[in-house]
């Protein structure tokens, strides 16, 4: 293992410039390392003072190397509900109970956050969960604020609410027992069936106007589904997740996301069927985008998994992004620009037509909004 000193920030241009050249020669990790992973590298954060890097020093190892075991890290938030004002987002406030997620997408757009706790956005940032223990009894403090009015609060814009650590630590439903006896409008997008463990309460949501649910297909190919997101469930068992919810009243859509050129793109109208077909009523697209780290992060297994399409991919999304992996302006960054991405909307719109797909579900309901009783230490006066 060697320690070099990190490149200052202002020589990150510079350096990004020739990661094309670097990641011909960069090695990675063994797959029976990794397996169930989706990085295939565990870099160190851009703020860290020093970068490790593996290298042979000649003396063959006497153990093999561990795997990538999933460690949680318990913490308590001191707030719970997060605030946005971009305008390309369709909501305003979001709750995301766990940081990093376990599902191992090499495209997701959130890896580069885990940085700021001092972790890899490879790896790390599928093995390394921080779990909000008291997640719900966080929700509760700030509904229970005098100052506090109702907006749609949307879960799994950052990490997967139904992530496998929600198996254990339930901490989705708590805060959806919240919404409910708070009567309090909430929006879901998950890649996970184990979001029909909650059909009890999305039902009785649902009943008042309070809830809407997004199931995010990326392939309706089992294979293909494995690779790019290993620890989410199987295509079948999602479109099975949009039956249930849909059977049991809950409004429901098909989150086709992110369509990847020359990888899933041929499968969009595919999956718009199916979802219909299982009973949902909305469907929303957005083209791949690779911020900050995820750029060498999804270039790495793309060499892994599609080494005859690495240059191919990366020109078409370069297309769409004004020459680079991320355009980061508003009004273009969800959709790209340029003729592939053109075709790419106008295929989504009419095939939203064609199976009756409505592209944004109608609103929730606020007025029935009720805040909570928080018991207090104080003894009352009379």
């Amino acid at each position: 293992m060697a320690l070099t000193q990190l490149p200052s920030f202002e020589a990150l241009d510079r350096l990004s410039r020739s990661r094309d050249a670097d990641l011909a020669r960069r090695e990675l990790l063994s797959p029976d390392r990794i397996r169930g992973r989706g990085a295939q590298s565990n870099q160190s954060g851009r703020f860290e003072r020093h970068r490790r890097e593996n290298f042979d020093d000649g003396w063959d190892n006497v153990e093999p190397l561990p795997l990538f075991e999933t460690v949680e890290h318990v913490e308590r938030a001191r707030t719970i509900i997060t605030s946005n004002d971009s305008p390309d987002i369709p909501f305003e406030r979001s709750i995301n109970a766990y940081r990093g997620c376990e599902h191992g997408c090499s495209y997701c757009f959130a890896r580069p956050s885990h940085a700021f706790l001092g972790h890899s956005a490879g790896i790390e940032f599928e093995r390394d969960i921080y779990v909000k223990a008291n997640a719900a009894e966080a929700l509760r403090a700030e509904l229970a604020a005098k100052t506090y009015r109702p907006k749609p609060i949307a879960m799994g814009t950052n990490t997967d609410p139904y992530q496998p650590a929600e198996r254990k630590h339930r901490l989705t439903r708590g805060i959806l027992e919240v919404m409910l006896e708070t009567h309090h409008p909430v929006m879901i997008t998950t890649k996970s069936a184990l979001i029909c463990r909650d059909l009890d309460l999305l039902g009785a949501l649902a009943g008042e106007g309070l809830v809407k649910v997004a199931i995010s297909m990326t392939s309706m190919d089992h294979k293909l589904s494995r690779k790019m997101e290993p620890r989410a469930s199987s295509p079948a068992r999602r479109l099975e997740a949009i039956r249930l919810l849909s059977e049991a009243g809950v409004p429901v859509s098909v989150f086709a996301s992110p369509m990847i050129p020359a990888i899933n793109d041929m499968e969009l109208e595919r999956i718009l069927d199916a979802a219909k077909a299982q009973g949902a009523v909305g469907a929303s697209m957005i083209l791949l985008r690779l911020p900050g780290e995820v750029r060498d992060i999804f270039r790495e297994w793309l060499l892994r998994h599609f080494p005859d399409r690495v240059r191919h991919v990366l020109a078409l999304v370069r297309d769409t992004r004004g020459g680079g992996g991320n355009d980061p302006r508003w009004g273009t960054r969800m959709t790209g620009e340029g003729p592939y991405a053109t075709l790419l909307r106008q295929r989504f719109d009419k095939a939203c037509e064609r199976y009756g797909l409505l592209t944004r579900l109608p609103g929730l309901r606020t007025d029935l909004f009720v805040p909570p009783r928080i018991e207090s230490r104080q003894l009352s006066l009379f």
